[in-house]
């Protein structure tokens, strides 16, 4: 019997991880996986080998195996930062008698089959007394942790399956039965320890150096985020490049849309998903947003990216993939209690969905990508065959943005328009006339079918009521107006759709607002952009400080954020949120400076 064929279980005896609010956590990653570490010292999500690889850290929800590194004494205040632009994280704890820090990362460059967990211990001041815990179980849990024996001074290894494990940097440990290996690290004030834990699908090679593992790391930081300065909200808008770079393969440029799987948009309402993959639209908007900026890698890998997925498969292109281009999993449950108020579950049913707007959102990265002269030949022929599929399948139903059931949905429409004049604007050649002539075709039925009587546009053809959604073509340099029309949509949508100065999607049923899920964070992001295009940066600031609070104490942004109890909700951390935030700084700078 396998995992996911097995009924749901309560934690195992022992579990020593209690949850946390989503906005205690801080992530580590570099590009192939990334993992969440808590305030109490604990890693409890990391997946081998890559991003949507089975978790060897499932403690955060509700399976086995763990990182800690923690002072010994339970009197303590917890906190931390991230070295600014980078994830390189750094957890502090001050007690009566000492001030301890773990300065922790995933090494970078990253390996595709190896991760390199960093974590240097210092007392500040006083002497420090730290419990080491570790546990690697394979299978989000269900496999027995390899048992670790020493293999040298400091050196611990061990494998079970194809699942290697390697730990440098503790002297004297206890090795369980079970694979659990504990330890207690006296630490003289101003003393160091380096800890390095190595964990692979395969050979791990040669033990990982400490300290030049850490200067590559920096190193690596260092040229990923550009410095913002003079930008508003500027430490904010290079973590959101960290994030954005984190979430971002080196090997095949693909961006997943979180780090996580089963965190709860809502408690107990089957409102948990898996997102551990690439979308395509997500990895537009934030190379998008990106170029607004200015030209830098993540750009590039995202148009990379959606050139070569055009090419492969064209009208049948999905809205999301793993991240190697292969299609993303049936949907499956996994045998866990869960983060409190969730179920788990792997896989995602959107990877075999058709969501139209996909093609326009491609189209427009191209273009954007091209007038700034960075659109290689093939992606000239992936906007070809992006605007094919469009000219073959604009008036077909589709599950649009929020993954719905198929219907003639609004935003799939607009954006669609918008991907199309920005390609006949920037791409030109021979099918700019077509494509000129496509999105005015598109127009027209839109208008004939999705103008609500007041003079503003509707969801779809069937629903009269405000979609947060239609803010983004709506704010896109290409729509082509006009602006009363869009105006009155945005203050539709900030009329009925916002509470306290957040954004939510839609209306669900006759309930208020967050009945059923948290205001959307990109939404009040989209509102500021929307807000600037109308002319307007007063508000469009206003909404974009309000949407920045919602936040984490590392920094982070979830997908939703629960209002009334001021709680994140969702995956963590969202990449299109952090893409949201970066452009709408970016472009709340130019309108007012």
């Amino acid at each position: 019997m396998s995992p996911t064929d097995r009924p749901r279980t309560e934690p195992r005896p022992g579990l020593r991880h209690v949850p946390r609010p989503l906005r205690d956590y801080a992530l580590l990653a570099d590009g192939e996986r990334g993992a969440l570490t808590g305030p109490e010292g604990d890693v409890v999500w990391l997946c081998v080998p890559g991003w949507d690889g089975p978790a060897v850290f499932s403690e955060l929800i509700g399976g086995a195996g763990a990182f800690t590194v923690r002072p010994e004494s339970s009197w303590k205040v917890s906190g931390g930062a991230y070295d600014e632009g980078s994830l390189i994280w750094t957890a502090r704890w001050t007690m009566p008698d000492a001030v301890v820090e773990c300065r922790e990362a995933l090494a970078a460059p990253a390996q595709p089959h190896r991760v390199v967990l960093l974590r240097r211990l210092r007392a500040v001041t006083g002497a420090a007394r730290m419990a080491v815990r570790l546990a690697v179980h394979g299978e989000y849990g269900s496999a027995p942790a390899p048992v670790l024996r020493q293999a040298g001074e400091g050196l611990w290894e061990g494998s079970r399956g194809p699942l290697r494990v390697r730990l440098s940097g503790l002297a004297e440990a206890r090795a369980a039965p079970d694979g659990e290996l504990s330890a207690l690290v006296r630490i003289a004030r101003g003393g160091v320890c380096d800890l390095v834990l190595e964990v692979g699908d395969g050979p791990l090679g040669e033990p990982v150096e400490a300290e030049s593992a850490w200067r590559r790391t920096e190193g690596f930081w260092a040229g990923a985020v550009p410095s913002c300065e003079g930008l508003t909200a500027s430490r904010d808008v290079r973590q959101a490049y960290a994030v954005l770079t984190g979430l971002t393969s080196p090997r095949t440029g693909a961006m997943v849309a979180a780090a996580t799987t089963s965190l709860p948009e809502r408690a107990d309402a089957d409102r948990d998903y898996d997102y551990r993959y690439a979308w395509l639209r997500d990895q537009c908007y934030a190379g998008q947003a990106v170029a607004v900026h200015g030209p830098h890698p993540l750009t590039d890998a995202a148009v990379r990216v959606a050139t070569e997925r055009v090419l492969a498969d064209g009208p049948g292109l999905r809205p999301a993939y793993r991240t190697d281009g292969s299609p993303v999993p049936a949907e499956q449950r996994l045998p866990l209690c869960g983060y409190p108020g969730a179920a788990d579950r792997v896989g995602n049913r959107a990877g075999s969905q058709f969501q139209l707007d996909t093609f326009g959102e491609v189209l427009e990265l191209l273009a954007v990508a091209a007038r700034d002269d960075r659109l290689p030949e093939d992606g000239v022929r992936a906007a070809a065959v992006a605007g094919k599929a469009l000219e073959e399948y604009w008036d077909r139903p589709d599950a649009g943005m929020w993954e719905l059931e198929p219907a003639w949905w609004t935003h799939s429409r607009l954006a669609a328009v918008t991907g199309l004049r920005a390609a006949a604007r920037e791409i030109g050649g021979p099918d700019a006339d077509r494509w000129s002539a496509l999105a005015e075709t598109i127009l027209r039925a839109a208008r004939r079918r999705c103008l609500h009587s007041s003079g503003r546009w509707q969801r779809s053809a069937t629903d009269t009521g405000p979609d947060a959604a239609l803010l983004r073509p709506l704010a896109s340099p290409y729509w082509p107006g006009p602006r009363t029309v869009a105006a009155a949509t945005r203050e539709a949508v900030a009329r009925e759709l916002a509470e306290d100065g957040f954004l939510y999607r839609f209306r669900q049923g006759d309930g208020p607002l967050g009945e059923l899920e948290g205001a959307f964070l990109m939404g009040g992001f989209q509102m500021a952009s929307a807000c600037l295009a109308d002319g307007r940066p007063a508000e469009a600031g206003r909404w974009f400080e309000r949407t920045r609070t919602a936040v984490g104490q590392a920094g982070l942004f979830a997908e939703e954020y629960d209002v009334r109890n001021r709680q994140l909700r969702g995956n963590l951390p969202q990449a299109f949120v952090h893409a949201l935030l970066l452009e709408s700084a970016v472009r709340l700078d130019r309108a007012t400076g």
